[in-house]
């Protein structure tokens, strides 16, 4: 399913902002991109996600800035740092033979002399903010997908009913195709000039006995009934169903061709044709449901 949510959560000398989309995939994918000060959190972050999500390939992208209020936007210098930094530089002057002055503009440019409030606060620190502004994208994004999910829900109510009025024709169909299937047998007798045998001879009862049993769909039927039941049960739950719609659809599926290879029949064989149509969109669809 498709979806979009943002989440942001500022402290004192920082603000973290969370993205999150995903886009429809029959299987769970996430991908995520950290500010190197949060790589360590990436399977918390995980974790997470998949307490809200289960089914989707996911983008998180988090974001790491400065904080918006003047306190928090104050460089620090760091003293002791800057010391080592000319003590070492000197020492390294006279090791060389080098002659040179360390001067003012050579220690403010030296990695961590000057120092953002962000980069003072430690890794841990970071993560109740990250947290929270996680959890409320997310939010948003399953909200997103609760809205697509009820059309989803509509389109795949729809394709059911179709198909339930398709099977409820091919039962009404199933008593008539024994006598016509007895009637075309008596007419090919008496077309080839042989004497039709009574409607109580045996060999007649046999041959048509045998081609019921043969193309009995009942059992097929009952249990397409069944998967449509299980349909709608599932819709009631409030967990991930799409897996379920996964195993129903090719349930169905082995059903709908078991009867178009059985039913000896015309009629049967065009509604298992709307069958399979409308089959194949609820699939299409049932892999787009969380």
């Amino acid at each position: 399913m498709t979806g979009y949510g943002r989440g942001e959560c500022s402290r004192k000398g920082f603000k973290i902002t969370v993205e999150i989309s995903s886009v429809n995939r029959k299987q769970s994918e996430i991908s995520v991109t950290l500010p190197r000060e949060m790589e360590t959190f990436e399977a918390q972050i995980r974790d997470l996600i998949n307490h809200y999500v289960s089914r989707g390939r996911l983008t998180v992208r988090v974001g790491l800035h400065a904080g918006t209020s003047q306190s928090s936007a104050r460089m620090h210098l760091n003293i002791p740092l800057a010391k080592a930094y000319a003590r070492e530089l000197g020492r390294l002057s006279k090791d060389l033979n080098m002659p040179g002055q360390v001067t003012l503009d050579h220690l403010v440019r030296a990695p961590g002399v000057f120092q953002t409030d962000e980069q003072l606060v430690e890794e841990e620190d970071f993560w109740p903010a990250v947290e929270k502004a996680l959890v409320n994208a997310l939010k948003a994004l399953v909200a997103m997908r609760e809205r697509e999910g009820e059309h989803l829900g509509q389109d795949l109510v729809k394709r059911i009913d179709l198909m339930r009025r398709a099977t409820l024709r091919i039962q009404k169909q199933v008593p008539a195709v024994a006598k016509r299937y007895r009637d075309q047998l008596i007419e090919r007798i008496r077309n080839a000039g042989i004497e039709a045998p009574g409607l109580d001879d045996e060999r007649l009862l046999k041959e048509i006995v045998y081609f019921s049993d043969r193309s009995d769909i009942s059992e097929e039927l009952t249990r397409l009934q069944s998967h449509f039941q299980q349909f709608a049960q599932g819709l009631k739950s409030r967990d991930p169903i799409g897996r379920m719609l996964d195993f129903l659809a090719q349930e169905m599926n082995r059903e709908v061709n078991t009867i178009g290879s059985k039913a000896n029949d015309s009629l049967i064989s065009q509604e298992v044709v709307t069958l399979k149509t409308e089959l194949e969109k609820f699939r299409e669809q049932a892999q787009n449901v969380e």
